[in-house]
């Protein structure tokens, strides 16, 4: 395809980066972000990159978005994820929380609440919960990521020793036409999988870009969350699924 030479030089560089932000590319190429962002659009109904608020990705189901990349992307949305997200937690309760720069956001939102056992697989969540003198935080050990997260064996068998209140999870992509919860990581969809079976409910926290984004490591079935928190109405093929397992939908 031949395209003008801004927009390929765009292409090139989030393909590079994996995302750019509209601020970051109207001063790169000493334009206004309404040009930045028609340009995007064009690439975007091409199929040669996604269109997010405030920037623009581009998708591989193989690998997914650097950790910095990811902890930029759709920032104002994950902070109103995280504050549904932790309205719907008691004090008192027992917790997982997985890796995610969203999960993330949510271990902020929840240092209002007092008395919380939290669990989790992410250095980052437990840096945040572990100076809240009344919470009790405990790390699962494992192989540790450049992005924070735990995985390996030792981590699902620390995982698999407990049961808690809730799982609040994150996930890389969910397929819109059967509902697929989908992830990168082999090692991180495993110690997902005992998260959950491990909860006696699961709520899921993902922003609208999450819809219809490819990652080839499938988790399961929606049917295993039993809340979704987003920022966005997802498809209809997704919302359908949604209601055949009687999944509650949250949009903020």
């Amino acid at each position: 395809m031949n395209l003008p030479p801004r927009q390929q030089q765009i292409l090139d560089l989030v393909r590079e980066r994996g995302y750019v932000s509209i601020e970051e590319m109207a001063q790169l190429f000493v334009v206004t972000p309404q040009t930045i962002r028609r340009d995007i659009n064009q690439l975007a109904e091409g199929g040669l990159l996604r269109r997010y608020h405030g920037g623009a990705a581009y998708d591989s189901s193989i690998e997914n978005t650097a950790y910095a990349m990811r902890a930029d992307q759709m920032r104002d949305e994950k902070q109103r994820i995280a504050e549904a997200v932790a309205a719907q937690v008691p004090d008192h309760a027992s917790l997982f929380i997985n890796i995610g720069t969203t999960t993330e956001s949510i271990a902020r939102a929840l240092l209002g609440h007092n008395q919380l056992k939290v669990i989790t697989n992410n250095i980052h969540v437990a840096s945040i919960l572990s100076g809240k003198e009344d919470f009790e935080v405990l790390l699962a050990g494992g192989t540790v990521r450049r992005d924070g997260g735990v995985v390996g064996q030792a981590c699902v068998d620390f995982i698999s020793q407990f049961k808690v209140d809730y799982a609040l999870v994150g996930i890389s992509g969910i397929d819109e036409e059967d509902g697929s919860l989908l992830d990168f990581d082999y090692q991180e969809v495993r110690v997902s999988q005992a998260i959950i079976a491990n909860a006696r409910q699961v709520i899921l926290a993902a922003d609208s870009s999450k819809f219809g984004r490819n990652a080839m490591v499938r988790l399961g079935p929606v049917s295993l969350i039993d809340c979704l928190v987003t920022d966005g109405a997802p498809s209809m093929a997704l919302s359908e699924h949604l209601n055949q397992h009687k999944v509650r939908l949250e949009v903020v």
